[in-house]
């Protein structure tokens, strides 16, 4: 039996509970299990807020990495935003979930005994969901919960479901009272030695679709017991002259790591096409109700062959190419996170 998510009730003179009206103490919780995955060098923590929920998951790379970040849609909420990060950091929250964001960079200046030369600085960038809607309070992820995020972080397997940064979000938001939960996604993808990682957390207007373009979460009639595209609901508001009663504060955040070896403008068009190549699994998708952000970022340690077009002075095709593999990936993850 499908739940639909409840909707925020109006609280007495408009005031919701939020942090400091619980003793709120971080959990590790677990949903849909783990997948799988083999990058030495890079971990992956979730916590909640059991009372909210909400969350953050923390992508940690120690030694860093070489990063790219493609905003879109028209409602972006980020931090940092570095072109190398030590950590990138995905949160439930909106913008106060900002908070857990720098809770990650706090942990990481505590781990490195303060110091503060400049080529020691840890750098952390970090994006949010809006995912009050379909809870009834304010909690949301702050320091302490992005300090517990990371100290999670490990090596080898990813907590996927209504954990993290994924704890409540939900899809397909045409109509509020079709909305579904839905979670935090991943996917590992290797081919030789080139290693691909994507996690995303989908909390989307759009509805989400399988290879087969069957809709599989979200815009879901409970009288009918149906889900539909919601082109069919614009289309019927277009030739009725009417407007939709659409939700606000949607966003699908997601980071995709490499071990290939990218020169910065590899890395941007890497970054691009594997954000493009997910409008496949949720339509519609960059939306002004939506702060889609990705972080792509590369490890540097494979080298693929030499593009014997860029001689004569062509891009090389390897961006596309492990770009291809990762979009193939995210499609997996988003379908993950549907559950």
């Amino acid at each position: 039996m499908i739940t639909p998510p409840r909707l925020a009730p109006v609280f007495p003179q408009g005031r919701r509970p939020s942090n400091s009206d619980y003793e709120l103490s971080p959990i590790h919780g677990t949903d849909r299990g783990q997948i799988e995955y083999d990058f030495p060098g890079v971990l992956v923590g979730t916590a909640e807020y059991a009372e909210g929920p909400t969350g953050a998951t923390v992508l940690s790379i120690p030694s860093g990495a070489r990063t790219f970040t493609d905003r879109r849609g028209g409602a972006v909420g980020a931090s940092g935003l570095y072109d190398f990060n030590h950590a990138i950091c995905l949160a439930g929250g909106s913008v106060y979930g900002l908070s857990a964001v720098a809770g990650v960079s706090e942990a990481l200046f505590d781990r490195v005994d303060h110091q503060a030369d400049f080529d020691q600085l840890q750098l952390v960038s970090g994006a949010i969901i809006y995912d009050y809607s379909v809870r009834e309070n304010s909690v949301h992820p702050d320091v302490a919960l992005g300090k517990a995020a990371l100290d999670a972080a490990k090596h080898g397997s990813v907590e996927v479901g209504r954990v993290g940064g994924g704890a409540s979000a939900s899809s397909g938001k045409v109509d509020p009272a079709r909305v579904e939960f839905t979670g935090q996604g991943a996917a590992f993808r290797q081919v030789g030695d080139v290693k691909v990682l994507v996690i995303t957390v989908l909390n989307p207007y759009g509805v989400i679709l399988d290879r087969a373009g069957r809709i599989v979460r979200g815009n879901y009639d409970a009288t009918t017991g149906e889900r539909r595209h919601p082109s069919q609901d614009y289309q019927e508001a277009i030739g009725e002259s009417r407007l939709v009663d659409s939700m606000a504060g949607n966003t699908t955040i997601t980071a995709v790591v490499t071990n290939v070896r990218l020169t910065d403008t590899e890395l941007k068009q890497f970054g691009l096409q594997v954000h493009s190549s997910m409008h496949r699994g949720i339509q519609p998708f960059h939306t002004p109700l939506d702060g889609d952000t990705l972080f792509a970022l590369t490890t540097d340690e494979v080298a693929l062959p030499q593009d014997p077009g860029t001689s004569r002075g062509r891009l090389s095709l390897n961006s596309t190419a492990v770009a291809t593999l990762a979009g193939e990936a995210a499609w997996d993850a988003i379908l993950c996170a549907a559950g």
